[in-house]
């Protein structure tokens, strides 16, 4: 490798000496009009130039880095670099030709075999690059017709990363872009063929077989409609990278892959006040509570950012923390990072780790969550989701901690679960507890994608698998938010948060489980009921049809961020709550899960266990987002 770099090189000063060469030999001859007769003096003369112009131009291109460039990707940046150089040898040329003393010397010829050595030395560098394009769009095969949704930046750079990557078997014929200035255009010779109203058209039109959108920071509807039209065509629909993604060098534009639920629910940009989250997280240990699960595994990666003094995460779960440390020390090598394998019921593990590490800041991730499985353990619940709760929350009190945040659920809103039960209650410890140094805050959000156990993992999971795709009822819907999103605004909330806040994420609206299922099954190139079953099994224990953000007694009120919003109406615990408390840690540790659910429905009195009808209807406020309107339409005809 480096003897075949040392050789490009050696080939590179050879040519640019031929340049030279050629350069003054023609400048001189044009300059004449190829009377040789005439040019015997002037011959001299350009002999002493031409002597000192094959010395000064490989000196001087060799300063400039010309030849440490990788000239089969030539660029406008190179080629402004070439011009510099060019200029610099001109000048360096003159400089020195009459500090030598010589006279005579045509000005002419000097701007004709600079702009000749311009020339012959441009064309040297962009053979390699014409080289390498033209034969490798040869040896390519045509590939699959291809639209590029979106003729800017990202489009352009996709275009040109496909034209000349031959294994992406990709054959762009058209750009769709709804700028109307851009109708009709060629980009690097691909037309604007028209906009996405058009879309359908331009596709059965032109026998498009895939669609790649080049836009990152598209929207969830937008998505949602060019999805629908590829659904109808048959075409493949693609994405490049998220622009987070292609911001942090995560990614690359040519980078395609399939569309996800994260693309089709995704929700608009968070413009987030940077300076207040550095403010709250840079310098200050951070203690991070289940770090090891969905939520908490993000948190530390986006804490990890804002060069906290020290970052401690705690989790009981082994391979997951393990792989969560591995990770972090390779992407923030210079992070102080403390992972400790732990049980946040143990009291007396959490006071020295208190004692020790003396965090400013503490996000209280750990909790039990699946629904299902808690309503046959209300005592393993109640033990992980209240009582841990509230000893994380007297040892942070003991220790001067700045800022709890207790992390909760909509399913604490009218809960009909244990582990609903178990959050709400957890919100009110928060709301009950404060000192003169420590703010407790809550904050509460619905489901987020991908988590571990959630519907996304188990969907692809079973689709893989061949099927059947289970769901539990045909207008079961949930909230749904990314999990860096979910975690960028609890960071904030956390940073705004004052003594015994509550906050609530906007959610948006609702979605339909079954019309997830539905899109999962089309994404991975399936049809559903004919390649993949989807199969209703009926609501499981404690579960709702629908989920809701606040009940009849709360308010949400707007805050500097409209993704957040305060809570008024999450009442603290009174002098009788705390008796049935010690009834309910009493029934708790000693294993009575009948008493734990007595306890239970005395300390969070909208808790209803009841069947699944009980809450078959969605609140009469509450709009349920159909992610398919026109196909149920057709469905219905």
């Amino acid at each position: 490798m480096q003897l075949n770099r040392h050789r490009t090189r050696i080939l590179f000063v050879a040519g640019d000496v031929l340049a030279v060469l050629l350069a003054n030999i023609l400048a001189l001859a044009l300059r004449f009009d190829f009377k040789w007769s005439s040019i015997t003096e002037p011959a001299l003369r350009a002999t002493e130039l031409l002597l000192i112009d094959v010395v000064l131009t490989p000196i001087v291109y060799f300063t400039m880095g010309l030849y440490q460039s990788y000239w089969k990707y030539t660029s406008l940046d190179d080629l402004l670099r070439l011009l510099r150089a060019v200029t610099y040898r001109t000048v360096g040329l003159i400089v020195l030709f009459y500090a030598l003393g010589f006279t005579g010397l045509s000005r002419a010829v000097v701007i004709i075999n600079t702009v000749l050595l311009l020339m012959f030395t441009g064309t040297l560098r962009l053979a390699p690059r014409f080289h390498f394009e033209f034969f490798s769009a040869r040896r390519r095969s045509p590939g699959s017709r291809t639209l590029i949704i979106g003729a800017g930046d990202t489009g352009e750079s996709l275009l040109r990363e496909l034209k000349k990557t031959p294994h992406l078997d990709y054959n762009p014929i058209g750009f769709i872009d709804d700028d109307v200035e851009k109708r009709g255009i060629k980009i690097h010779g691909v037309p604007v063929l028209g906009n996405t109203r058009s879309l359908e058209k331009i596709i059965e039109e032109f026998g498009a077989r895939q669609v790649i959108i080049a836009i990152p920071g598209v929207t969830g509807t937008a998505m949602r409609e060019i999805f629908e039209v590829c659904r109808r065509t048959g075409a493949h629909f693609r994405t490049v990278p998220t622009r987070g993604e292609l911001q942090r060098g995560a990614a690359r534009v040519s980078q395609i892959r399939l569309v996800d639920m994260e693309d089709l629910l995704g929700r608009e940009v968070i413009s987030l006040d940077n300076q207040s989250l550095r403010r709250s997280l840079s310098g200050k240990r951070v203690l991070v509570t289940g770090a090891a699960g969905s939520i908490g595994r993000e948190l530390a990666r986006q804490i990890a950012i804002y060069e906290p003094e020290q970052l401690i995460v705690l989790d009981r779960n082994e391979n997951n923390l393990f792989y969560l440390e591995a990770e972090l020390r390779e992407t923030h090598p210079l992070l102080n990072l403390l992972a400790i394998v732990g049980d946040v019921l143990d009291r007396k593990t959490i006071d020295r780790l208190f004692t020790h590490a003396l965090p400013h800041v503490l996000f209280h991730a750990a909790a039990f969550k699946h629904v299902p499985l808690m309503e046959h353990n209300a005592a393993e619940a109640v033990k992980n989701n209240v009582l841990a709760t509230r000893g994380l929350a007297l040892s942070a009190l003991e220790s001067g901690v700045e800022r709890f945040v207790y992390i909760s659920t909509d399913k604490a809103v009218r809960p009909t679960s244990v582990m609903g039960a178990t959050k709400r209650l957890g919100e009110r410890l928060i709301k009950s507890l404060g000192g003169e140094r420590t703010r407790f805050i809550s904050v509460r959000f619905g489901n987020v994608l991908g988590s571990d156990g959630s519907v996304i993992p188990t969907f692809r999971r079973q689709i893989a698998a061949g099927g059947p795709v289970t769901v539990t009822h045909p207008e079961a819907s949930r909230y749904f938010m990314t999990i860096p999103e979910a975690v960028q605004l609890v960071l904030m909330a956390g940073a705004m948060g004052e003594e015994n806040e509550t906050f609530l994420l906007q959610m948006g609206q609702p979605v339909r489980i079954v019309d997830m299922a539905r899109n999962m099954i089309e994404l991975s190139g399936l049809r559903p009921e004919e390649d993949i079953k989807i199969v209703f099994t009926g609501l499981r224990p404690g579960e709702k049809l629908h989920e809701e953000l606040k009940n009849d007694s709360e308010e949400a009120l707007p805050t500097s961020n409209d993704k957040i919003m305060v809570l008024t109406g999450v009442e603290p615990l009174g002098a009788e709550d705390w008796r049935h408390y010690e009834t309910l840690e009493e029934a708790a540790l000693e294993g009575r899960p009948e008493d734990v659910i007595t306890a239970l429905r005395r300390l969070v009195l909208d808790y209803v266990p009841a069947l699944p009808a009980a809450r078959a209807t969605a609140p009469a406020d509450q709009k349920v987002v159909d992610l398919f309107p026109k196909r149920r339409l057709d469905a219905q005809a």
